[in-house]
């Protein structure tokens, strides 16, 4: 379904395109993983957990669908979503990492980030925005950093969003066509069209250089937008849920004798609830 790119690191034209899912199936695994991700999200608010989740890809991949669809089943009190652009003055003059440090998600917390730093060695390389010894260097960096964030308990999650040519001109006439989406389309979108072998070359060698045994990229074929949701939806689910008890959490006693006061509710629910058996 996805390529992880640890250990064997393959390329984007590796991927199978062609993967798709019906709308029936679509929405029935929708559903299931989206309850999964609540559970997941309770199961960190009483944790030591916390989570950053990172999209990348293609300029209408459909990272922006998927996010929605994530955001959709999470409480927005404990999830956060940074859409990454240009960065401000403020940040020209200091380490590139320090705007995402400032972001990185408190205990029990989930952060998903819409581009990220690997833009130091995606847009900032391909388009000349720094020099080729701090984009080469950032790959040392970014290791480090990701090292750094797993070491202190955040788990972290890499997606790249990948689409053929073809289907990003279709999504392009897409949007220019839909009022409702019309705002999506850029200039950008079409200069950076212009370079895509450029881009390829960079995005093969950030896989080759930074999906590491703590942070692996996972590569999504993205053709199919259904598809692609439900396969960065599941690695992600996978990822967070891995030796996470998902248990809903036993309430405090003062809660439960409030509750006995005030509600109709048997002995037998109220103990269960506490952890008490007869």
């Amino acid at each position: 379904m996805t390529k992880k790119t640890q250990g064997k690191h393959p390329k984007l034209d590796e991927l199978d395109m062609d993967r798709r899912l019906s709308g029936e199936e679509y929405h029935r695994q929708l559903e299931k993983l989206q309850r999964k991700l609540q559970q997941i999200q309770q199961a960190y608010l009483f944790s030591e957990d916390s989570a950053v989740l990172v999209f990348e890809g293609w300029d209408a991949a459909g990272k922006g669908g998927t996010i929605r669809r994530i955001s959709t089943a999470l409480d927005p009190r404990s999830f956060k979503v940074w859409p990454i652009g240009p960065p401000r003055d403020y940040y020209l003059d200091r380490h590139f990492l320090l705007r995402f440090m400032e972001r990185l998600p408190p205990r029990g917390a989930i952060t998903a980030f819409d581009r990220s730093w690997y833009g130091r060695v995606l847009v900032e390389r391909v388009e000349g925005l720094t020099s080729e010894k701090r984009w080469k260097a950032a790959y040392r960096e970014i290791n480090d950093f990701e090292r750094m964030i797993v070491d202190d308990g955040i788990r972290i999650v890499k997606l790249f969003f990948h689409i053929t040519p073809d289907e990003q001109l279709e999504r392009f006439e897409e949007r220019l066509r839909n009022p409702l989406k019309r705002w999506k389309l850029s200039y950008e979108d079409f200069r950076n069209r212009r370079r895509w072998d450029d881009y390829a070359v960079a995005i093969d060698e950030m896989f080759e250089r930074t999906s590491t045994s703590e942070a692996p990229w996972t590569l999504i074929p993205a053709n199919n937008k259904k598809f692609a949701r439900i396969a960065a939806m599941r690695e992600i689910v996978d990822c967070l849920g891995q030796g996470v008890d998902l248990a809903p959490p036993m309430l405090q006693g003062d809660v439960l004798d409030e509750a006995r006061k005030y509600l109709d509710v048997p002995k037998s629910l109220i103990d269960s609830l506490s952890g008490r058996t007869e």
